[in-house]
This record gives structure tokens, sequence and C-alpha cells, in this order.
């Protein structure tokens, strides 16, 4: 299941909610009032619908609502209401982009391949031609400079926060090359050097561990009331995570894979000594 909505129509719709309930109305009372079907208002209050400002204009109105709550209640709807920067690329990222967006840390576990917000041009060129969707030039050159765009966000104030463990094997498959390969070793020895940046290594000689049965990636958020969002992808779709014990369950393998991953020291020396012999 995909969450619904950017983290503001989420934020707007916990908010109208609670004005709701804080009133004493239910749904099925509040919605005849504003000439809405109590469907169409459960709609509102999960995200699945986006509403106007007229819209919220009319619930602050019924629920009482008055000055600075309704200034930031109305200032949040225009949020909401803002297209997401992702558009303007027309990508199809099966509801990622919007939710890294929002996201302060990011704890990224990859087995086959680099991280994709620690990835050079030419490595997520040629991952991207290589992708089941088989995308045309203009859409690889689309999808480059939004990956590039989302690295920015690792130097840019506030940064995000990456903390990234990556199999040892997926560094030693040459995509795009070997020279691609050293090159994307080298940029990796470079990431790490940046105070967003947290990057271990499993090494191969760990033989089997916890996480085998697939990547994943858990984002956590600066609004206290947005649950952390797990998010697994595989051959046919993406999962969404927001319920606490499956959330939980990733994290604690997530922790699990740190405790046996290498240092971020010794993670670096190795992917120098890799880029060495390649």
């Amino acid at each position: 299941m995909r969450i619904k909505g950017t983290l503001p129509q989420r934020q707007l719709a916990r908010a109208l909610r609670r004005l709701r309930e804080k009133t004493g109305l239910s749904l099925e009372a509040a919605a005849p009032k504003l000439d809405w079907s109590a469907s169409k208002l459960s709609r509102i209050e999960t995200a699945q619908q986006g509403v106007d400002v007229h819209g919220v204009r009319s619930m602050l109105d019924l629920y009482h609502a008055g000055g600075p709550e309704w200034t930031e209640i109305i200032d949040l709807t225009r949020q909401a209401r803002r297209k997401n920067e992702w558009h303007v690329y027309g990508i199809s990222d099966r509801g990622y982009l919007r939710l890294e967006v929002d996201a302060v840390v990011v704890h990224n576990y990859q087995l086959a391949y680099v991280p994709g917000l620690l990835q050079t041009e030419d490595y997520m060129r040629t991952l991207f031609q290589n992708s089941r969707r088989r995308p045309t030039d203009a859409e690889i050159d689309l999808d480059v400079q939004a990956r590039l765009c989302r690295q920015r966000r690792l130097t840019e104030e506030p940064a995000l926060e990456l903390v990234a463990i990556v199999d040892e094997f997926a560094l030693h498959r040459p995509v795009g090359g070997i020279e691609a390969l050293r090159a994307q070793l080298r940029h990796l020895v470079a990431a790490s050097d940046l105070p967003s940046v947290c990057l271990q290594v499993l090494p191969a000689s760990l033989g089997a561990h916890s996480g085998m049965d697939s990547s994943f990636t858990v984002l956590g958020f600066s609004d206290p009331d947005e649950p952390e969002i797990a998010y697994i992808e595989h051959a046919a779709s993406a999962l969404h995570l927001n319920k606490e014990a499956e959330v939980q369950t990733c994290k604690l393998v997530f922790d699990q894979l740190r405790s046996e991953a290498l240092s971020p020291r010794d993670s670096v020396a190795l992917i120098e000594r890799l880029a060495a012999e390649f």
C-alpha cells in the first residue's frame, strides 16, 4: 500500500480531523453541514483527497477555529496544494520521491548496487538504461537530473542525513565498466567525508546475514506526529509500510546489519583497496 499524499497534505489531514473531533462532531454529523458526503470528508481527513482553501475555510468556520490556528491551517492548506517539485521531471518513482523529499533522515540498505544518493552519473545512467521499463534516452536524462538533484540535499542546509549500508558484493559489480566502477568507488570515499553521510560495508566474509531477503529504506521526518515509513521495492511494485510493528522490524534488521558491518573507517579503507585493485 502506498502512503497517501505529501507530508503537508498528511499534516493538514491530521489537523482537520483533530479540529472536528475537538468539536465533538462525527463524520456523519459534520459532512452534511459542509454539503459533502461523509465518505468525502473521510477521504480528506486521511489525505486520500485534496481540499482547497475555500473548503478548509468552511471547515474552520464549522469547527469554530480562529486566530493563529486559522492562519496556520490556511497556510498549511496552501502548502498542501503546491505541486511536488518532482512533477517537472515527469518520472514514475513508485511513490518514493515524495517521501524522501519530506524526510530528514534516510536509512538505506542495498544488496545489489550502490545507494542512489551516492551514485555517480555514469553509474546511475547505466542502471537506468538497463531498467525493466526500457526508458528512452530523454527519460534517462530526466531520471539522471532528478537523482543528481536529490543528491544535493546531502550538502545543502538543512542537510538530509543518510545512513547507508551496502553489501560488499555490490562494490565488485562493474556497472558501466571497470573505469566507471573505479570512479564510483572513489566517489564513495569522497562522499563518506560529508558530515551528513555514514557509509558502512557488509563484508563478503560475513557469510549469511539477516539482510539477505531484500534491500529496504526507512525514512524519518521532523514532524513528531509523522510516523517513520519503510520502503521496499520489488519487481512488480513497491511496499510503503507505516505500521509501527512493520517499521520496527525493518529498523531492528538495519541495526543488526550496522553491528555486523565494518565500521565507517574500515569501510572506507576497504573501498579504497578495491578501487586500487580494479
